[in-house]
């Protein structure tokens, strides 16, 4: 049987053996602004993310996944925008969001060289600025998406590669990623202001269960994402983990299986600790299983204790290292780490081999045949 690149993708999601092994290179930005000839802010503002996807896999006769973005009805707030081009090769974003709750300043930079980042966040004063932030992101109705351009990404896609759907990113996240200072004023107030948070949480909690449920019954998607910024072990550990992200991840996961779908979770850094959790939450599919340093799947032997932790359950995606092996090392490092990826799983359907992250734009391009041809032998 001739398998789609978006059915190997599911079969290894349902623990089906296909013809052979799934390849999903994470290529994210630079290298489909790279095989398109575009700089960072048309690749950003211009390009369909989804079609760029499929251009980049189909050049490269790999599988792959990607995510679409959908909406939903929010009348809270209203926002308007001012660009400044800070020479011939940045531009500045500044939003201001006027909401009845007060208004929110949020600034980001572009450049042509590397994907867009924050210079500001809306969150400067947590008890002054939180509740414009809620109208924002958990005011209106998640019943009411809008979802006619995500279903049409999927059509535009067919059976190239698995397009799932961005729910968004787990509860630390989605505070921390509006709050001034990032990651580490967050933690402060995750201790500081815990009583608070555990309000927000909550709230947080019930609008993704309807959003989830919502995307489900009204989009034609197999298959949905969650993403992730700084809620891994590497960064917050596994017990502020446990206590704020796992809970929102288990309930939306519970809830997608109502509907026979699929659920696909971005857990970066170090996660040893908590993938027996995976398995006892029934996560479809985890990616990316990174190696040292940013990771701590070394090798062959903690790739089977990968193996064995995950019990059958979830199916593994990543794994070949971005930076090292990919930009750094050979055609052989890079064929070496796939034998070992498909050693450790070879009696196991569960598994896609994939990146530890996103490759990045130094990568020589006969690393990445190497490992998608490696990967087919």
């Amino acid at each position: 049987m001739n398998y789609t690149g978006k059915q190997r993708m599911l079969n290894a999601y349902k623990g089906v053996f296909s013809d052979r092994i799934a390849i999903a290179p994470e290529f994210w930005y630079y290298y489909p602004a790279k095989v398109l000839g575009v700089d960072m802010i048309e690749f950003e503002r211009e390009v369909p993310f989804h079609m760029a996807l499929k251009t980049v896999f189909e050049k490269y006769e790999c599988e792959g996944w990607g995510i679409a973005f959908c909406g939903h009805e929010n009348e809270h707030y209203e926002s308007k925008t001012v660009e400044k081009w800070l020479n011939d090769d940045e531009l500045l974003i500044r939003t201001v969001t006027e909401t009845p709750k007060g208004p929110l300043v949020s600034s980001k930079q572009m450049s042509r060289l590397e994907p867009s980042w924050a210079m500001e966040r809306p969150i400067k004063d947590l008890e002054k600025d939180l509740p414009a932030y809620e109208m924002i992101t958990l005011g209106g109705n998640p019943e009411n998406i809008l979802a006619d351009d995500a279903n049409k990404a999927l059509k535009d896609v067919g059976d190239s590669y698995l397009l799932e759907l961005f729910l968004g990113n787990p509860f630390f996240d989605f505070y921390a990623g509006a709050r001034d200072g990032g990651m580490e004023a967050a933690i402060y107030d995750f201790f500081e202001y815990e009583k608070r948070l555990e309000e927000l949480h909550e709230k947080y909690l019930d609008f993704m269960l309807r959003k989830t449920k919502s995307f489900c019954e009204q989009t034609d998607y197999e298959s949905f994402f969650i993403g992730c910024s700084w809620s891994c072990n590497s960064l917050i550990g596994p017990n502020m983990w446990r206590k704020w992200d796992k809970p929102v991840i288990q309930a939306m996961c519970d809830e997608i299986h109502r509907h026979n779908k699929f659920l696909h979770i971005h857990f970066h850094g170090k996660c040893i600790e908590t993938v027996a959790d995976f398995a006892e939450m029934g996560i479809d599919c985890v990616c990316p299983f990174e190696r040292p340093p940013g990771g701590d799947v070394k090798g062959l032997d903690d790739l089977k204790k990968i193996e064995r932790l995950l019990r059958g359950k979830v199916t593994m995606n990543g794994n070949v290292h971005t930076v090292e092996t990919l930009i750094r090392g050979n055609t052989e490092d890079v064929r070496r780490e796939v034998r070992e990826i498909k050693e450790a799983f070879q009696n196991n359907p569960r598994v896609i081999l994939g990146t530890g992250d996103q490759v990045g734009l130094e990568t020589p391009e006969e690393n990445i045949f190497a490992m998608i041809e490696e990967a087919k032998m």
